[in-house]
C-alpha cells in the first residue's frame, strides 16, 4: 500500500479528470475540488480571463498557489488542470502531499470528448488536433514522472474508468492523515 493524504488526478484537457474524479471522491468518502474550479472562484475571474489579463505566465503562478493550498489540507481529492505538473514544485508538493493517479487520453479521445468546448484558452489556437500533439509531447513525460499510477480512459465512459480505477486504487492506496 502506498499510504497519502490525498488523491491527486493529472492528465491531459479531456482525459476525465473532474467527471471521474467526482465519482472516485464519493466513493472513497473524500471531498472533490476541482482545481480550475478553484481558482475561478478564488480570483474571481474565468481561466480565458485570467489568461487574457495575465497571460499563461500568470496563471500558471495563481494555479501554484491553488495548488499549494489545496493539498494542505488531507482527504480530498483533487482534479488539476492539465498543465499543473509543467512547475517542478507542484510535481514535487503532488508527490508529496497525493497519491497521483495519471488519467491518459488518447488525442482521438480528447478531440471527441472536447468537441464543444470554447473554454479552454490552449485551444483556441488554431488546429485542436496538432495543439493537442504538442502539449502531449512534451507533457507525457511529466505526468508519467509524477504518477503513481497510470490509467487509460480510452473507449471508457466516466462511470466505468471510475469503477475500474477504484479497484486498482483500492489495491494500491490508502488514505493516511485522515482522523477515522
Amino acid at each position: 500500500m502506498n499510504p497519502a493524504p490525498n488523491l491527486v488526478l493529472v492528465g491531459p484537457m479531456g482525459a476525465g479528470k473532474s467527471s471521474i474524479g467526482r465519482r472516485l471522491a464519493e466513493r472513497f468518502g473524500l471531498a472533490f475540488v476541482d482545481a480550475d474550479a478553484y481558482i475561478e472562484q478564488r480570483t474571481g475571474a474565468s481561466i480565458s480571463a485570467i489568461f487574457d489579463h495575465v497571460g499563461e505566465a500568470g496563471f500558471r503562478e495563481r494555479e501554484s498557489v491553488a495548488l499549494g493550498e489545496l493539498l494542505a489540507s488531507n482527504g480530498q481529492l483533487v482534479a488539476t488542470g492539465g498543465g499543473a505538473v509543467l512547475d517542478a514544485g507542484n510535481r514535487q508538493l503532488m508527490r508529496e502531499r497525493g497519491f497521483v493517479v495519471y488519467l491518459s487520453a488518447g488525442i482521438d479521445s480528447q478531440l471527441k470528448r472536447l468537441s464543444r468546448d470554447r473554454t479552454r484558452p490552449l485551444l483556441q489556437r488554431g488546429d485542436r488536433e496538432q495543439v493537442l500533439r504538442d502539449l502531449a509531447a512534451f507533457r507525457e513525460p511529466l505526468y508519467r514522472e509524477v504518477a503513481d499510477l497510470v490509467m487509460d480512459t480510452d473507449g471508457l465512459t466516466a462511470a466505468e474508468a471510475a469503477s475500474r480505477l477504484a479497484l486498482r486504487l483500492a489495491e494500491g492506496w490508502t488514505i493516511s492523515g485522515v482522523a477515522a
